[in-house]
Parts: C-alpha cells; sequence; structure tokens
C-alpha cells in the first residue's frame, strides 16, 4: 500500500497524493502501531509526500489514514495566523513541521479544561463546527527517528495534535462537535468560524460553549 502511494506521489506534478474522504472505512479503523515496517529510507519519503499534501491542500495536520494507510503516523504544522487578537484567544503560535508515531494523548493530571473553536477535516470538505477540546494535553509517542515524545502541549497546538490523533484511532472531529454548530464552508459558515471565539454563532444556532 506505502509503494502505491508513492508511485501515485511520484507520477504527480505537485508530488502528492489524494485525500481519502467520510464514508471510506479507513477513516473509521484503528490503525495499525509502527513499529518499523518501513526502512528509513520509505519512511523519509511517506513523511515528504504526507507533508507536500498536507500543505497544498492546505491543512494543518495529516493523519496516514487519510490518505487510505492505516498506520500510526500523523504529521502537523501551522503557521499561525496574522490576527493577534486570534492568536491571543485560540493560543495559537505559528507551529514547526512535526511527525508524530503512535501518539498518544491524555488530560493534564487535576486539569481537564476544555475549550470550544470552530474545526475543519481534509477528510469531511465543505464543512466545519464547534469542537470543545482539552486546552492542554500530555503527549507521548515518538517522532520519525525512533525519539520518545513526552511532552506538554497547550492551545491551537494541542487541538492539532488531538484532532490528528484521533483520526489514527479511527474517530473524526464529527464524533466530538457540537452538531448545532454544524456549518458548511461558505461564506456565512466562514463568517462563524472568523470570530476569535464563535460566541455569536453560539446564539445564532442554539448551542453552549464551553
Amino acid at each position: 500500500m506505502v509503494e502505491a502511494l508513492l508511485v501515485e506521489a511520484a507520477q504527480s506534478p505537485t508530488g502528492t497524493v489524494g485525500i481519502v474522504q467520510v464514508g471510506h472505512p479507513v477513516l473509521r479503523a484503528t490503525s495499525e502501531l509502527y513499529d518499523g515496517q518501513l526502512d528509513d529510507a520509505t519512511l523519509a519519503e511517506l513523511v515528504a509526500v504526507m507533508q507536500r499534501t498536507m500543505r497544498l491542500a492546505p491543512g494543518v495536520g495529516l493523519a496516514a489514514p487519510q490518505i487510505g494507510l492505516p498506520l500510526a503516523i500523523a504529521v502537523i504544522e501551522d503557521p499561525g495566523t496574522v490576527d493577534a487578537e486570534i492568536e491571543r484567544v485560540r493560543e495559537r503560535p505559528v507551529l514547526g513541521f512535526r511527525v508524530l508515531v503512535n501518539p498518544r494523548y491524555e488530560p493534564l493530571a487535576g486539569n481537564d479544561e476544555r475549550v470550544d473553536f470552530y474545526e475543519g477535516c481534509l477528510s469531511v470538505v465543505g464543512y466545519q463546527a464547534v469542537v470543545p477540546r482539552l486546552r492542554a494535553v500530555r503527549l507521548t509517542g515518538a517522532d520519525e527517528t525512533g525519539a520518545p515524545l513526552d511532552e506538554v502541549v497547550t492551545g491551537w497546538p494541542a487541538r492539532i495534535v488531538q484532532h490528528e490523533t484521533d483520526h489514527l484511532g479511527g474517530t473524526l472531529y464529527l464524533d466530538r462537535a457540537r452538531l448545532r454548530s454544524l456549518a458548511a464552508s461558505d461564506r456565512l459558515g466562514a463568517h462563524w468560524a472568523s470570530e476569535p471565539r464563535p460566541v455569536t454563532a453560539a446564539r445564532e444556532l442554539g448551542f453552549d460553549l464551553a
């Protein structure tokens, strides 16, 4: 399967592959833990394809199941925002490119604070919804070199980590969303999502915020 993806990327003028959409069984499967199934060169090539695919979409994260590969690998990267108020309220700094291998997250001891913001997904094109997420999580796993990860992630990076890690367990953001907030990614939906915090959407669409 990896070989077929790499061939597809090699034949693409952008070096990217297709992103599977909701309804595909791979998005509902539990991914296989990565345990050296690929040699170093193949893994590096796969990561590069995932990075290019994520950036072209564009998105701030991409999990292997989203390209049809049920393997516990994800890539994340966020250029941040030019809006200082959104950056402050959403705690959204620039997040450099990272690879997460077999990631897991858990709430911090004694702190299960949740925050509500709109999310979209490259595998659910055309829609977005408000999702309550843990504001801070403990992230464990490894990077692409096998170096262990064990760190606290806060704010928007924590949201990205939770979203992409959920993909590896067959969970989509819609499963956690406040469904009354669901909006098409059209002019009105963009308006709802443009607020630093979705206060107006909550009032007009009739849902609660954490």
